[in-house]
């Protein structure tokens, strides 16, 4: 199958001009702040800019609801042996799809719009999204293999004024 460029023609122009101003080429793949953000994919956040922080600096790690998943684990030992990380930050954020809302909804809303069974998965929903970010920060802060001494918080970041609310987990 070949690369379905008419789809992506806005995507490959957006590349093609940034690629002519590229000044990333001398940064390694170590967090320069030593910092690693689980976020979610909601494109109203900029982790970036939201933190005051540039391309190098952090690693990003996201996925819908920003769980703190197995895969995330996996990803974060990683980044704490080979990157350079030595404190996460787990920020969820106000008017999350994936809060206040429950498995069995998604599941049943998917289903019924589009004929689509996703019981199969579990997309890691959340009633009480402080007490599930306190459930992430301590899944990460007890994880055995991470190194010694990484620093974990949670804060929920609000997509209507771009203000983090540290949480205390």
């Amino acid at each position: 199958m070949s690369f379905p460029a008419e789809t992506f023609n806005d995507v490959l122009a957006a590349n093609a001009e940034f690629a002519n101003d590229f000044e990333w080429a001398g940064l390694t793949g170590r967090a320069g702040q030593g910092l690693a953000v689980v976020t979610c994919m909601d494109s109203r956040i900029d982790p970036l800019r939201a933190l005051g922080m540039t391309a190098g600096d952090v690693k990003i790690l996201r996925n819908a609801g920003a769980r703190v998943t197995d895969d995330v684990l996996r990803t974060l030992i990683l980044a704490g042996y080979l990157l350079g990380v030595h404190r996460v930050l787990v920020m969820p954020h106000t008017d999350c799809r994936m809060a206040g809302t429950s498995e069995v909804a998604i599941h049943e809303g998917i289903a019924a719009e589009y004929g689509v069974d996703t019981r199969s998965l579990e997309f890691h929903t959340v009633q009480d999204q402080r007490a599930a970010l306190a459930r992430d920060v301590q899944r990460i802060r007890s994880h055995p293999l991470l190194p010694p001494g990484i620093v974990v918080g949670g804060a929920i970041y609000c997509v209507t004024t771009g203000l983090l609310e540290p949480q205390d987990t």
